[in-house]
């Protein structure tokens, strides 16, 4: 039994922990971290998840971009403790961190990953949608949180940070 909530201040070094244990060194050297470079993520979307003993099992983080004239949500990273892996976690993170994000009124969302697994929650690739390189284009998915809300979307993912 896993309790998610709003990641704080305070669960900072924890998730940075989890997020090196889990993805290969240099994994801020990636085109979605200069996404992030200078702005703030999403805060009540970034969620922390941990057992009855408040141990630390996964998180994931958003953050806003751009395409062209259309805000995004960018979904990520995303991870589980390697102990925790195949218990549902992630899927209980991916799903109630979407509900908040329609709730709180956004319309797309975006990641860079593996179809077959981003599938199952509804992710879809974009294949008119860039991501900066060198990302590869067949791993850009994203979703609809509302119908249509990608129709006439397109080009380059960007930061909004002020440049």
């Amino acid at each position: 039994m896993y309790t998610l909530t709003e990641e704080t201040a305070d669960d900072w070094w924890e998730v940075e922990a989890l997020y090196d244990l889990c993805f290969a060194p240099g994994r801020e050297a990636l085109s979605s971290y200069r996404l992030r470079d200078g702005v703030a993520r999403v805060g009540p979307l970034s969620l922390v998840a941990r057992d009855g003993d408040g141990i630390l099992g996964g998180a994931v983080r958003y953050w806003p971009v751009r395409i062209a004239d259309n805000d995004a949500l960018l979904l990520g990273p995303i991870a589980v403790h390697p102990t925790r892996q195949g218990e549902g976690l992630g899927g209980q993170l991916i799903q109630q961190s979407l509900g908040a994000a329609r709730a709180l009124g956004w319309t797309r969302v975006l990641l860079v990953g593996d179809e077959p697994y981003y599938a199952r929650f509804g992710f879809r690739r974009l294949p008119q949608i860039s991501m900066p390189p060198p990302t590869n284009p067949d791993r850009v998915l994203g979703q609809a949180l509302k119908p249509g809300a990608w129709e006439g979307v397109t080009g380059m993912v960007t930061s909004i940070a002020p440049q």
